[in-house]
C-alpha cells in the first residue's frame, strides 16, 4: 500500500502548495488524481514518488513509514517508483541518446551487464525503433522522447508508477499507445499507479478511481503559495 497521510508541502515552509492531503494507493490499483492546473497536483505526485519531502504528514510504502527522501532513500525504496513526467525535454539529459537515457538507471544503480538486453526490450515494448535509440532529445519528436522517458521509468521494474500528466503534450495515438504500455506492465506485475492529470474523460477510462484533487482537502490558492 502507498499512504500519503495529511501531507502538507510547498517549497518554502512559510507558503505550502497543499496542506494536509491523505490519499491511498492499493498494489496494482489505478488511481487517477483529477485537477486544474496549479492547484498541487505535481507537488503531491512528487511526494508519493519520494522526490519532495512533505513539510507534514507522512508517506507510508508496504508499511513502512518514509525517513528519507530523493537520494538518501534506500535504493531498495527509490528503485520501487517509476516516474514519467509531464514535460519529456525537461526530465531527459539533453547530452544522452536514447538508449543510453534508458539505461541511465541501470548503470546508476550498478546494473550496467543488464543494460544492452532491457533496453531493446523495452524500446520494442514502447514503440522505438534501434535507430532512434542513437539520437538524442533534439532529434526526436516529443512523443518519441517521452516514449523512452516511459521506458526509463519501467527499466528497473517498479513496483509503483506515477505518471505527472505523461500524455497532456500529446496526441491521441500516442497517448493510446504510452496508455497500453502502463496497462500492460500493470497487468504483468501488480505495480500500482498514481496518474495524475486534468483530462477526465482519459483518467476515468484508464483508472479503476479518479480522486478530485479539490475533494481531498482545500488546497492552498496559487496567489498564497507565491507570495
Amino acid at each position: 500500500m502507498l499512504d500519503l497521510r495529511s501531507i502538507t508541502a510547498g517549497y518554502t515552509r512559510r507558503a505550502p502548495v497543499i496542506q494536509d492531503v491523505s490519499l491511498s494507493v492499493a498494489p496494482g490499483e489505478a488511481v487517477g488524481l483529477l485537477g486544474p492546473s496549479g492547484c498541487g497536483k505535481s507537488t503531491l505526485a512528487r511526494v508519493a514518488a519520494l522526490l519532495h519531502r512533505p513539510d507534514a504528514g507522512t508517506v507510508v510504502v508496504d508499511g513502512e513509514p518514509v525517513r528519507r527522501w530523493r537520494h538518501r532513500a534506500p535504493r531498495e525504496l527509490r528503485t520501487a517508483f517509476g516516474v514519467v513526467f509531464q514535460q519529456a525535454r525537461l526530465s531527459a539529459d539533453p547530452r544522452l541518446a536514447l538508449g543510453d537515457l534508458i539505461a541511465e538507471p541501470l548503470r546508476a544503480t550498478g546494473r550496467r551487464e543488464q543494460a544492452a538486453g532491457r533496453v531493446a526490450e523495452l524500446a520494442a515494448t514502447v514503440g522505438l525503433t534501434a535507430d532512434l535509440l542513437t539520437r538524442r532529445p533534439h532529434e526526436v519528436s516529443d512523443g518519441q522522447l517521452q516514449r523512452a522517458c516511459l521506458a526509463r521509468a519501467l527499466v528497473l521494474r517498479p513496483r509503483w508508477l506515477v505518471c505527472d500528466e505523461m500524455t497532456a503534450m500529446l496526441d491521441a495515438s500516442t497517448t493510446a499507445a504510452l496508455v497500453r504500455v502502463v496497462e500492460d506492465y500493470r497487468a504483468q506485475t501488480g505495480a500500482g499507479l498514481l496518474a495524475v492529470g486534468h483530462d477526465r474523460v482519459l483518467l476515468d477510462r484508464w483508472c479503476d478511481r479518479t480522486v478530485l484533487f479539490t475533494d481531498l482537502t482545500t488546497a492552498v490558492p496559487r496567489e498564497a503559495a507565491v507570495r
